[in-house]
């Protein structure tokens, strides 16, 4: 209140007090009502009410000019009524406000207990779904399979797994804008949750989708849900603006309950998946079984390989390389063979693709390189004037190496072996340009004496005309155009085969390569090859792959046979 506010008020109080002194018969409850209506105007002090008690006590009477005899005890009992209301209001008020607090609190408390309920819930909208989405995540999957499968009377019940991952989506995060992705993976699980029915859809990260097929009849279920959700994504797509064309692939996996892990399930979809994109996506795959047992082999034999090195289970066999002028071993290629503790003898077809596959090719090419090299070194010259070339095969991976070169001259260094008798074979497909680093590390290499060959040529490009740009020293022509000699001379087919022999050999001398037949097998063939002037073969008829003392055999029967020096090939 405003000081006027006040006084109008505390003067309406003292003339209830007044007139309660006055009247006859006298009640002095006038003051209990005045000592509330204090508190109730929030004079509620200590202070104020003693202030109070003095100026009535010291001015009232006076003022009123009231000189009864009975004056003095009504304002005394007046007073006291004053007193007691004013604590008894301030008691409760007291006990109001306490009221209200405690409200205020169970209100506040209840309050904060919902809204932690909705934050549990709400972390319950993020725990198990996927927030761009809005589709069940991992954690809700996995444990909507784990129920599938666990659940009572589940004996003879089946299940399946459709594992999806969008194709090349990749292309449209790194050129359109993650924004562009992240709304055409809102668009792909729209059409997944309208394709496929009521079959749980989740999203697990990326571009992985799954549905789950609770209660199947057979491969036949969870194949119509496959091909449906593929129908669904299929389509082009209206995203931000731009029309795009999607497609996706799945693994597909289907089997009874009985027996059966979540983690088996997804393990097997999930290689069935990249059975699907590696067939070139778009289209779906069957779990198999023996087709999985054949991956996981493959992968526990790549994973040996580094272990294999150190153990020293790798091992190399030579097969010669012999010219078809004089009979001599003009080199012999170094084939790497695998001694595994519990397959036994394995051959390059068993591992050097995986090798490839995990880039572990260079470890391993790398020591092939070092060990042939030392022990051709300690080959003698045999019926020639020098001793024979040991040809080895580099793969792509080592051919695209950024340190073919200083490897190559540090293991001709350490083993002292000329750099003439040392022979690469890289394949066509890893001279796809006559220009570029890997071109310039070989020509670097041919300079300096080594012997470049390519290998298994006529399966890839079979391009003379780039020859003419590469550091090439030796054309090694497939077996597969040697195998057409093995019928009678008078064959059209054979004559065809050994009309482009003879051109190719032909336009290699134009070139100043020498040629070497692979695939040798017959004394026919190696006829054959020696008249359209193939300079030398290689194959079973001339000597199959063995150790290295295999070799120094040959080379110490050529030296005791023709101990005259006879004129070196081409």
């Amino acid at each position: 209140m405003t000081q006027e506010q006040l006084e109008v008020f505390l003067q309406r109080l003292t003339d209830r007090l007044a007139a309660a002194l006055r009247a006859e018969p006298f009640d002095p409850r006038v003051g209990h009502q005045v000592g509330i209506d204090l508190v109730t105007a929030h004079i509620a002090s200590a202070e104020g009410l003693g202030r109070t008690i003095e100026v009535i006590q010291l001015r009232l009477l006076h003022d009123l000019g009231l000189v009864a005899d009975d004056a003095e005890d009504r304002l005394a009992r007046l007073l006291a009524t004053v007193a007691t209301g004013y604590a008894r209001a301030l008691r409760d008020r007291t006990l109001d406000a306490q009221e209200s607090l405690r409200r205020a609190a169970m209100v506040a408390r209840a309050e904060a207990e919902r809204a932690l309920r909705e934050s549990e819930a709400r972390f319950r909208h993020q725990a198990t779904h996927d927030p761009l989405t809005g589709l069940p995540n991992r954690t809700l999957f996995t444990e909507r399979l784990a129920t599938a499968i666990s659940r009572p009377g589940r004996d003879g019940q089946r299940v399946g797994l459709c594992f999806l991952d969008l194709d090349r989506f990749k292309v449209v995060n790194d050129t359109l804008g993650h924004q562009v992705g992240d709304s055409l993976l809102v668009s792909v699980g729209r059409r997944l949750r309208e394709a496929v029915g009521d079959h749980l859809v989740a999203r697990l990260g990326g571009d992985e989708f799954v549905i789950l097929v609770e209660r199947t009849t057979g491969t036949e279920d969870v194949v119509r849900v496959a091909e449906a959700a593929l129908h669904g994504i299929n389509r082009p797509a209206l995203v931000d603006g731009h029309e795009l064309t999607i497609s996706a692939s799945i693994g597909i996996v289907e089997r009874p309950v009985a027996g059966t892990t979540p983690s088996d399930l997804m393990r097997a979809a999930d290689s069935t998946l990249h059975w699907a994109k590696g067939a070139g996506g778009g289209r779906w795959e069957l779990f198999d079984v023996d087709r999985n047992r054949q991956e996981l082999a493959r992968y526990a034999l790549s994973a040996a390989i580094p272990t294999a090195l150190e153990r020293g289970e790798f091992y190399l066999d030579y097969q010669p390389l012999t010219s078809l002028h004089d009979g001599t071993v003009v080199g012999a290629e170094a084939l790497v063979r695998w001694h595994h503790p519990e397959l036994g003898e394995l051959r390059p077809d068993r591992f050097i693709g995986l090798a490839e596959e995990t880039g572990l090719i260079v470890p391993l090419g790398g020591w092939v390189l070092a060990d042939a090299a030392r022990e051709a070194e300690g080959w003698p010259p045999g019926g020639r004037p020098r001793a024979p070339f040991v040809s080895v095969n580099l793969a792509v991976r080592q051919v695209h190496g950024p340190g073919l070169v200083r490897q190559v001259r540090d293991l001709l260094e350490d083993t002292g072996l000329p750099p003439e008798r040392l022979q690469l074979e890289i394949t066509e497909s890893a001279m796809m340009s006559t220009t570029g680093e890997p071109v310039h590390a070989l020509r670097t290499l041919a300079d300096a004496g080594v012997r470049i060959a390519i290998d298994d040529f006529g399966t890839g490009y079979s391009n003379l005309a780039y020859l003419r740009d590469l550091p090439v020293t030796e054309l090694k022509i497939a077996g597969n155009f040697v195998a057409g000699l093995r019928d009678t001379p008078v064959d059209p087919a054979s004559h065809t085969d050994e009309r482009i022999l003879a051109s190719l050999v032909a336009l290699a001398h134009a070139l100043d390569l020498t040629v070497t037949a692979e695939g040798v097998e017959t004394a026919a063939q190696a006829e054959r090859l020696r008249a359209i002037g193939c300079d030398a073969a290689q194959g079973w008829h001339f000597g199959r792959p063995g150790p290295a003392g295999q070799i120094l055999d040959l080379l110490h029967r050529e030296r005791q046979v023709a101990p005259t020096v006879i004129a070196a090939p081409r």
